[in-house]
């Protein structure tokens, strides 16, 4: 079924990957990945969740990065965007009502294709929205994952708290009247085939050009901007993990890579979460834009190298525990 992805001369698939699609407790098909570890070695499985508007395709790159480390990899697109079902009669509109939704996919994941077809131990690498609903399933995957590794958190948006309070004031009272499939003001974003330019996500033209190229194949791959109810269901997540109770019950070892250069979520946000935390730490990469793992080599090899330190569980060899350390120099908390 290796169909189901795209593939082009520039983001080859990665030998061995099986792709799928399995069933959501309410009926969706949500497009999935595994991607074998290289070699004989097999030192377990990171479970890859990507961010709102992302896709299977952007993390090929990264599963054969894994593949050569030994790890094998498992990627899902979440509902409503990518390769899976969407919600809405138009399918560029970015929907959800409830976070939950989310949580109870990734749980149906893990039953469905990790749990049986991946070995562990696993660990996680989530990305902005990613991040978000990985932190709502911490709690029931404190028994099956190790570790997780967390890039650009998606904890609070880039602006002035009053501002912030009026967009979910907004959202709330649009939801209210029945408007939440509509638009949040602002927000379409029409051109899915976007120029690089200094707004970018990432520095790397090369990683920009490679993923428009795929969105060139398959432009369904693409959605628009989020919905109102899309808006307000994200606030209430960042709530509810933000809550103290909530957070003094996350007993999984955490890692935090924030991008200094980040336009998209609060980088001040993401620092004062992860202080509160006993079993968090926080990486800050200076430079880096939002999407870590498509930015330039300067920057993604720095994640990557945190990444793999932070979960080889202290048999690191010299090479990366050394990468590791120069990292530590940055802004840590």
């Amino acid at each position: 079924m290796a169909d189901l992805l795209v593939e082009i001369p520039q983001n080859p698939i990665p030998e061995g990957t099986v792709t799928g699609r399995f069933q959501t407790a309410d009926g969706l098909g949500l497009r999935y990945a595994r991607i074998p570890p290289g070699g004989a070695a097999n030192r377990g499985t990171v479970v890859l969740l990507p961010g709102r508007n992302e896709y299977i395709e952007k993390y090929l790159e990264t599963a054969g990065d894994l593949a050569r480390r030994g790890y094998g990899s498992a990627i899902v697109d979440w509902r409503g965007q990518g390769g899976s079902d969407r919600l809405l009669q138009d399918r560029d509109r970015g929907y959800v009502v409830d976070f939950d939704d989310y949580v109870r996919d990734l749980d149906r994941f893990f039953e469905h294709v990790i749990l049986p077809d991946c070995r562990g131990p696993y660990y996680v690498l989530a990305h902005s929205t990613g991040v978000l609903i990985a932190l709502l399933a911490a709690p029931s995957l404190a028994n099956r994952v190790r570790r997780m590794v967390l890039l650009a958190p998606l904890l609070g948006l880039p602006t002035t708290p009053r501002i912030a309070l009026w967009v979910r004031r907004l959202a709330s009272f649009l939801y209210m009247i029945g408007l939440g499939k509509m638009y949040m003001p602002g927000r379409r974003g029409r051109d899915k085939l976007p120029a690089f330019s200094p707004a970018s996500l990432s520095s790397d033209r090369e990683r920009f050009a490679r993923n428009r190229a795929t969105v060139v194949q398959r432009q369904e791959l693409a959605i628009n901007g989020p919905t109102v109810a899309w808006t307000r269901a994200m606030f209430q997540a960042i709530d509810r993990v933000t809550d103290p109770a909530f957070m003094a019950a996350l007993h999984i070892p955490l890692l935090f890579l924030a991008a200094g250069a980040d336009r998209v979520v609060s980088g001040q946000a993401i620092e004062n979460y992860a202080s509160r935390l006993r079993s968090a730490s926080l990486l800050t990469i200076d430079g880096a834009r939002h999407e870590l793992l498509q930015e330039a080599d300067i920057y993604r090899e720095q994640a990557l190298a945190a990444f793999f330190a932070f979960i080889d569980d202290g048999a690191s060899t010299g090479a990366a525990a050394s990468s590791y350390g120069v990292l530590q120099s940055g802004k840590t908390t």
